[in-house]
């Protein structure tokens, strides 16, 4: 289709009356789940709550929403917060994707390692574990960031860093096995 398609990208503090106005005018966003609320409190010098009511809200609305959490070591790479986010998330739908993605030390934060593959691993798990059906690792060299179907486990969608390789989804579903695959697809 050539009909042009509105997403962001947010940290998710958006008021009420703003993600009213918007909503209507989006398809697709992408919100940061930082972590809990101590996070927020300490790192952003923000609230939770008003992220996670975000997440929901734009759901609910029919909004395609994606969920990126950016897995800091001994910020917010514990299974109790991995947990309670995925938790969380496959609460509102087991439909919405998460990106767990690696940290590497930069700008502010220098003080904390990078990511390793054991902590995305975990992420990973954890967020099969509650149900997510698409989890998908981010910033790591060489880990597929493709979409298998939740079903059959049938190679859906490959893809090579940000670009799409084969797209193999067939009137929004598995060709193999029919299952519905989640996802705006026309």
């Amino acid at each position: 289709s050539s009909e042009l398609r509105n997403v962001f990208v947010s940290n998710g503090y958006i008021g009420q009356d703003a993600a009213d106005k918007i909503i209507p005018l989006l398809d697709g966003i992408n919100i940061d789940l930082k972590g809990d609320d101590e996070f927020y409190r300490k790192v952003c010098r923000a609230k939770l709550e008003p992220v996670k009511g975000n997440i929901e809200r734009f759901w609910r609305a029919g909004v395609w929403v994606e969920v990126t959490t950016l897995v800091i070591p001994g910020y917010n790479d514990s299974v109790e917060v991995l947990t309670d986010i995925a938790q969380f998330l496959a609460g509102i739908s087991q439909d919405i994707p998460w990106h767990v993605s690696a940290f590497y030390p930069t700008y502010k934060l220098r003080d904390a390692p990078p990511t390793g593959m054991e902590s995305m691993r975990r992420a990973i798990d954890i967020g099969r574990r509650a149900g997510l059906k698409y989890v998908y690792p981010g910033n790591i060299r060489g880990e597929s960031e493709s979409t298998i179907c939740p079903s059959c486990g049938f190679l859906l969608i490959e893809r090579g860093g940000h670009r799409v390789m084969k797209n193999s989804v067939v009137e929004g579903g598995c060709p193999q096995c029919k299952t519905a695959v989640a996802g705006v697809w026309s």
